[in-house]
C-alpha cells in the first residue's frame, strides 16, 4: 500500500511500483481531496484517511501488508499501523514525524497559491515546476481543462488537511507502533537528523536511512537510492 504526500497524486509512485510489483501485488489510491478521488470530501481529518486505508487492505483482501507512506501519507500510515496493527506487516515513513506543526498550513497555502494557474500547457507547467524529476511528477498530477492544465485539488482542502497535524503531536501513537518500521528522511532538505534519531528511539522496532541528494518527495529526486534502501529494509 503506497500513501502519498500533501497536493500529491498516486501516480507519483509509479517509478516505486514498476519494482515493487515485481514481487507484491501494489496498490497505490488517489488520497480523498485529489486526483480521481472525492474533491471535496467532508471529512479530511486523519482518523478519516486511516480509516480509507484500512479499508482499501480489508476490501482487497490485504492484510497484513507493507504500507509504504511519504509526508501526510507517511503521518497517515504510521497511525494506520498504531490503530490497526493486524493490517500493517512492516511500515516505511519517508519525510514524516509524530511532532506538531504549526507553521505548515500558511506555508503549505502559500506555495499552493503561487502556482500560475491555469498553465496553458505542460511545457509552461514544466517552465514553473522545472524540467525535472521533481517538476515532471507535479506536472503529471495536474488535470487537463478547456482553459489549460489545473491542480487536481483544492487549496482549501489541502489546509483542512493539515489543521489537526499542526495543532498536536502524535508520539503516543508512535510509540504504539508494533511492527518493522523504516524510517526515511531526505539528506539535503528534510527530517532533521536528531529528529529521526528519537522517532528511531522512542519506536519498538524502528531503524533509519537517508536518501542523499533529494528534497522532500525523495522518491521522486533520488528513485534508484529510495530502491536501495527500501529493499535493503524489506530484505
Amino acid at each position: 500500500m503506497l500513501a502519498h504526500g500533501l497536493a500529491g497524486h498516486a501516480g507519483e509512485w509509479d517509478g516505486t511500483a514498476a519494482w515493487l510489483g515485481r514481487t507484491h501485488r501494489v496498490v497505490a489510491p488517489d488520497t480523498r481531496g485529489h486526483g480521481r478521488s472525492e474533491r471535496r470530501p467532508g471529512d479530511v481529518s486523519r482518523t478519516a484517511c486511516v480509516d480509507d486505508l484500512a479499508h482499501w487492505i480489508e476490501l482487497l483482501d490485504l492484510a497484513p501488508a507493507l504500507v509504504i507512506g511519504q509526508s501526510l501519507g507517511g503521518h497517515t500510515a504510521f497511525l494506520l499501523a498504531a490503530r490497526r496493527p493486524e493490517l500493517v506487516r512492516a511500515l516505511v515513513v519517508a519525510e514524516a514525524a509524530p511532532p506538531a506543526d504549526p507553521d505548515a498550513p500558511a506555508a503549505v497555502e502559500a506555495w499552493l497559491r503561487s502556482w500560475p494557474v491555469p498553465f496553458a500547457r505542460r511545457r509552461e507547467a514544466l517552465g514553473f515546476f522545472g524540467d525535472t524529476r521533481f517538476g515532471r511528477a507535479w506536472a503529471d498530477g495536474l488535470e487537463e481543462r478547456a482553459d489549460g492544465l489545473w491542480p487536481a485539488f483544492d487549496i482549501d482542502v489541502m489546509v483542512a488537511s493539515l489543521a489537526e497535524t499542526s495543532q498536536g503531536g502524535y508520539w503516543d501513537e508512535w510509540r504504539r507502533i508494533s511492527c518493522p518500521t523504516l524510517v526515511v528522511r531526505a539528506g539535503d532538505d528534510g527530517v532533521p537528523a536528531e529528529l529521526v534519531d528519537r522517532m528511531v528511539t522512542d519506536a519498538q522496532d524502528a531503524r533509519s536511512a537517508v536518501v542523499a541528494g533529494a528534497g522532500h518527495d525523495l522518491h521522486v529526486y533520488q528513485p534508484e537510492r529510495w530502491r536501495q534502501v527500501v529493499e535493503a529494509f524489506m530484505a
